[in-house]
């Protein structure tokens, strides 16, 4: 097959096992903690070079769940306060302590599409927020969140 396609393929693939390219997921990561690709694969536990064969899709997946794991853990980190803020010490204390854990993955303890508890989310969402409320806040993070902004959405949208 040649390399164009095997890429192809691979993106098709993230987007069917993570929600979206990794490339995107790693990028956003990259510009919110401003940090560079290098440093974020010694924090998530990977290689440099495989984090970037994974992000351009030359490989189409992350085989390691401790790693994919760490990465869902920052990206539920960059929505701390203070991190979103950019404050410096926040976010330095967001990597090391992302970087220093031992998460334990099992089949079922990765999220990473919609899970059964949706409803949940949902109804707290609603619980907290107004549905515009809830509307313009996926509007704001519609470019660098779209997951949480299509979660927000689909809480306003049950929420009418």
């Amino acid at each position: 097959m040649e390399d164009h396609k095997i890429v192809q393929r691979n993106i098709a693939l993230q987007k069917e096992w993570y929600g979206e390219p990794l490339g995107d997921r790693v990028r956003r990561l990259v510009v919110a903690f401003d940090i560079s690709q290098a440093f974020l694969a010694e924090v998530l536990g990977i290689s440099a070079p495989m984090l970037s064969q994974v992000m351009s899709g030359r490989r189409a997946k992350i085989g390691n769940p401790v790693v994919l794991a760490k990465m869902i853990m920052l990206e539920r980190k960059v929505l701390v306060p203070a991190v979103a803020a950019g404050d410096r010490k926040a976010m330095q204390e967001a990597l090391e302590d992302v970087r220093d854990s031992r998460p334990t993955v099992g089949r079922d303890s990765i999220p990473v599409g919609a899970v059964a508890d949706d409803q949940g989310v949902l109804a707290a969402l609603r619980d907290i927020g107004e549905d515009e409320d809830l509307t313009e806040a996926a509007k704001l993070l519609d470019d660098d969140f779209p997951s949480l902004a299509d979660l927000l959405r689909r809480a306003a949208k049950n929420g009418s």
